[in-house]
């Protein structure tokens, strides 16, 4: 069923919900646009709601710690609302032992006191007005200049109401708000979810996050495509043979059975992370790098992805899941799948992506493989061992540490033509700004309050994902069962083949000594 929409905000939205907001905060002059330019931003009041969920306490804490810390943001204040009844000195405990257990830079104990200070907590049922006038003493300090970010670590169904409490507090003018995921279940819930959004914030307002385009690696892969001239000319058909993206987790469910019941790994990893990633690797050169011209890149490919056929799709549940609390003993939910896409334009045409995630795998990794195409025709005699390690792949590890590898045959020391693998490797480790390196989550907070878009998703973006998916939500396949450990159902060989999946990897990184 085809869904009827009226153009707004630059996108497509059902006509009977549509109103446009009546503040939009933040002209287009007001944005900071290029990623180079690191102007300081205006001091902000960071409402963050979810503030002692499990989100908040490993990332979203020491995170806003360590830029308070730094030069990096500007002046800040702090507050905290959740569900729990805290009073200010429980919330500064709270986030005190958050920063100690999982912050990956160490505070001053000056640096953390004046953290400390700028922190407050209202509880959400306290209603509107008493978080209104919370932001308001928090402004008070910082001066007329203070903005205001709204961070939604709350769970998707929350998230409207948040919006509302926001509305009725009076707290959208000079405001964004960050939206962490998933946004929407399927086309017509993201459109819901998008239309309620927008008759309170304008589009320029919303920062929908995707934490996995916060990594440094990530953003090497717009530096390493777009500043070389040795890698753009062969970016396409022509020399590429296929490409992998591969996530797999080592990690299992525990409390958030019961979402991901809802959810599935599909919705969870592949709609929100997985093909935002693919966004990158696949888009043309923007025209700039700012963030309206980097998005519209995005949203081409996303406009050129083939929908998603059932039959090129491998759905898996680890053993054992459905006897975790919250999972319904017959439960059809995936927590592995496995896909084959493809982009129907010049640039891909006929070159495969295959996508792969899952809980409870054999390892933990966040790896984007470039097959390159073998030679026409080899001079080399078939016992050379040319081939038998399989094509050139130049790899990326998203981990927090950027890595980036070139792997090629070459002649091995000796006599004869004897070929080996051999490769070429960095990383972010090896350099003297090593230490300059932010988290996800640190630098996507920065970004939201630099106003920088280029990180974050549209609301065409994610509409014309979950369009392309409609085929796999209406016909699912049949989940196959796999082991705790194991790299998913045996079905998987059968989805790339004649390639192989690149993990588990045939050589390990190097460290640097």
């Amino acid at each position: 069923m085809r869904i009827r929409r009226a153009r707004c905000h630059d996108r497509d939205v059902p006509e009977q919900t549509t109103r446009r907001p009546q503040t939009i905060s933040y002209p287009a002059s007001d944005v900071r646009s290029a990623r180079g330019a690191l102007e300081p931003a205006d001091p902000h009041v960071i409402v963050l709601f979810g503030a002692t969920g499990d989100l908040a306490r490993r990332k979203l804490l020491p995170g806003l710690a360590h830029l308070a810390a730094s030069e990096l943001a500007p002046d800040i204040r702090v507050v905290g609302t959740s569900l729990e009844d805290l009073s200010d000195e429980e919330f500064r405990e709270f986030a005190r032992k958050a920063v100690v257990e999982f912050g990956s830079h160490s505070l001053t104990q000056d640096q953390w006191d004046k953290f400390d200070d700028n922190l407050v907590y209202v509880p959400q049922t306290a209603g509107p007005e008493p978080l209104a006038a919370a932001v308001a003493h928090a402004e008070a300090q910082l001066g007329p200049e203070a903005l205001r970010l709204h961070y939604l670590s709350v769970p998707p169904k929350a998230a409207v109401a948040v919006i509302a409490m926001l509305r009725n507090a009076q707290l959208v003018e000079r405001s964004r708000v960050v939206m962490e995921k998933p946004f929407g279940t399927d086309l017509a819930s993201a459109i819901e979810l998008n239309n309620t959004v927008h008759q309170t914030f304008a589009e320029e307002q919303i920062f929908r996050i995707d934490h996995f385009l916060g990594k440094e690696a990530a953003q090497n892969i717009l530096a390493f495509r777009f500043a070389n001239g040795l890698f753009e000319p062969i970016w396409n058909r022509n020399f590429i043979d296929h490409v992998q993206i591969d996530i797999p987790e080592t990690l299992g469910l525990d409390e958030r059975a019961g979402f991901y019941e809802a959810t599935g790994a599909y919705k969870d990893m592949v709609v929100t992370h997985l093909f935002q990633v693919l966004a990158f690797v696949a888009m043309e050169p923007p025209t700039a790098l700012e963030p309206r011209a980097i998005s519209e890149e995005k949203n081409k490919v996303f406009r050129s992805l083939l929908p998603v056929d059932p039959s090129q799709v491998v759905r898996g549940q680890f053993a054992g899941y459905t006897r975790l609390d919250g999972v319904a003993p017959d439960s059809d939910t995936e927590t592995f799948i496995a896909l084959k896409a493809g982009l129907d334009n010049w640039r891909w045409a006929g070159v495969p992506f295959y996508l792969r995630t899952g809980k409870r795998m054999a390892e933990g990794a966040r790896i984007i493989s470039i097959a390159f195409k073998e030679a026409p025709r080899s001079m080399f005699p078939l016992n050379s061992g040319v081939g038998s390690a399989g094509p050139d792949h130049l790899t990326f590890d998203l981990a927090d540490e950027s890595k980036v590898s070139l792997s090629f045959y070459g002649k091995r020391p000796g006599p004869g033509m004897r070929l080996e693998k051999l490769s070429m490797q960095f990383s972010t480790r090896e350099t003297e700004r090593a230490g300059d390196v932010l988290e996800a989550y640190e630098r996507l907070i920065l970004d939201a309050m630099r106003g920088d878009h280029t990180l974050f998703t549209t609301a065409e973006g994610i509409e014309s994902l979950w369009e392309r998916s409609q085929p796999l939500l209406d016909n699912p396949p049949e989940v196959k069962p796999y082991q705790a450990g194991t790299w998913g159902p045996n079905a998987i060989h059968q989805l790339i083949a004649p390639h192989a999946w690149r993990l588990p990897f045939e050589r390990a990184w190097r460290e640097k000594k």
